[in-house]
C-alpha cells in the first residue's frame, strides 16, 4: 500500500478554512485530521505555510484539436501534464462533431485520444455543426448513455462550424428537456466576416487587425440573441469565454430576470487589455484569440462579474498554437497568418497558470 501524509498544510475548501494533516492512501485521501500518527512505512511531505485545496476543474480547453488548417500543439498528455502541475485536475475538452461524422462518432473519437496518455481526469462537451433529427437523437442518447451532457456551438465562422438560429434553438429545445446544456460561442459571424473582407482589401494584413475586425458590440449582439433563443426554448444557456462590456450586460440583465443564463471568462481577458495591440508588429499574433482582448473598463467589469456571481466560472480555453513554424513538428501554426491576419490560427495556453494568476491576481 502506498502512503502519504501532508503535515500541517492550510487546508481550503468550499466551506472550511483550517491548519491539519491528510493522510493519502492508494491515491485517496482516508483521513484528515491534527497530528495524525502514522507509521514509518508513510512518506511525509511538510506544507507549512502552503494552501492545499481541491483540484481545480478547467471546463474549456483544446487539446490536440484542429481548427480550420492548424491543430493545437498540446496533445492530452503534455496539455495535461501542464494542467496537473498547474493545480488543474479535472479538464472537459471536445469532440468535434465534423462534416459527415455523427455526435457518438465524435465522442468515440475524442475518448480515444484523451485515452493515450492524459494524465488528470478529463470529459468532453460535443462541437455540434450540424442539426438535424439524427443529430438531436445522437445528443439526447449521449445525455442519458455517454456522461456527454453539454454541447457547444458557434455563432461566428461561418462557412465553417457556425450554425443558425433554428439550429441553435432546435439544439437549445432538446437538449433542456433532457437536462443538458448548450453553450454558445457568442460573436456575430456575419458581419464579422465583412469587416475582415473590408480590412484585408484595404491592405490591412496585421494581427491587430484581428481584434478591429471583432468588435465588442457583435458579441454583446450575439449573446442578447442567444439569450433570447434559450428562453423562447426554455432551455439554460452557457456563454463561453465572455470577454465584452457589452455581453456581459445582457448577462446580468437575464439573471436578474430569473432566466437560466450563466457564462465563463478567461484568464488573459482578465490580465490584458487591447492596449497590447497598439502595433503593426506580428509578435502580436500570440494574443490572437477569439474574442480578442477588450477594454481596461471591460477588464474591470468582469472582476466585478466574478465578484457578485454574474460570471460564474473561469477557464482558460487552452488553445495552443507554437510562434515558430515547425516547433514540435506542428504545421500552420502562428506564422501561417505571417501575410494575413484572418489566417493566424486563434488561441492561446493558459491551463498550467489559471489557478495561481487567479488566486494572485484575484
Amino acid at each position: 500500500m502506498s502512503r502519504k501524509i501532508i503535515r500541517n498544510g492550510r487546508i481550503v475548501t468550499a466551506i472550511d478554512d483550517y491548519v491539519a494533516d491528510i493522510l493519502i492512501e492508494d491515491g485517496q485521501i482516508v483521513a484528515i485530521g491534527r497530528n495524525l500518527s502514522v507509521g514509518s512505512d508513510t512518506e511525509s511531505i511538510d506544507a507549512s505555510g502552503l494552501v492545499v485545496l481541491p483540484g481545480g476543474v478547467d471546463c474549456h480547453t483544446h487539446m490536440d484539436n484542429t481548427f480550420g488548417d492548424s491543430t493545437t500543439c498540446d496533445s492530452f498528455e503534455s496539455g495535461t501534464r501542464s494542467a496537473a502541475f498547474g493545480g488543474t485536475t479535472t479538464i472537459v475538452d471536445f469532440a468535434f462533431q465534423r462534416h459527415g461524422v455523427g455526435v457518438l462518432e465524435a465522442i468515440e473519437r475524442a475518448q480515444a485520444k484523451g485515452s493515450e496518455g492524459a494524465c488528470i481526469d478529463y470529459g468532453f462537451h460535443v462541437i455540434v455543426t450540424s442539426v438535424d433529427q439524427q443529430t438531436l437523437a445522437d445528443m439526447q442518447h449521449a445525455i442519458r448513455h455517454e456522461g456527454v451532457s453539454s454541447f457547444k456551438m458557434f455563432m461566428a465562422y461561418p462557412g465553417s462550424v457556425m450554425v443558425d438560429d433554428a439550429a441553435i434553438f432546435q439544439a437549445m429545445r432538446m437538449v433542456g428537456q433532457h437536462g443538458g446544456m448548450i453553450a454558445l460561442h457568442a460573436e456575430n459571424g456575419t458581419i464579422i466576416e465583412l469587416l475582415i473582407k473590408e480590412a484585408l482589401e484595404q491592405g490591412h494584413t496585421a494581427p491587430k487587425y484581428h481584434a478591429l475586425t471583432r468588435p465588442a458590440i457583435m458579441e454583446g449582439e450575439a449573446t442578447h440573441r442567444g439569450i433570447k433563443l434559450a428562453e423562447l426554448a426554455q432551455a439554460p444557456v452557457y456563454f463561453v469565454h465572455l470577454s465584452a462590456k457589452e455581453a456581459l450586460k445582457h448577462v446580468v440583465e437575464a439573471r436578474d430576470m430569473g432566466i437560466p443564463v450563466f457564462a465563463e471568462t478567461c484568464p488573459h481577458y482578465l490580465f490584458f487589455d487591447e492596449s497590447v495591440y497598439d502595433s503593426e508588429d506580428f509578435d502580436l499574433a500570440r494574443y490572437v484569440m477569439s474574442p480578442p482582448l477588450r477594454s481596461k473598463e471591460a477588464q474591470d467589469a468582469l472582476w466585478t462579474a466574478l465578484r457578485t456571481d454574474d460570471l460564474q466560472l473561469v477557464s482558460t480555453d487552452h488553445c495552443p498554437f507554437c510562434m515558430k513554424e515547425g516547433h514540435l513538428g506542428r504545421v500552420n501554426q502562428k506564422p501561417y497568418g505571417r501575410n494575413d491576419f484572418s489566417k493566424i490560427p486563434n488561441g492561446i495556453p493558459g491551463v498550467e497558470t489559471r489557478l495561481t494568476t487567479i488566486h494572485d491576481g484575484g
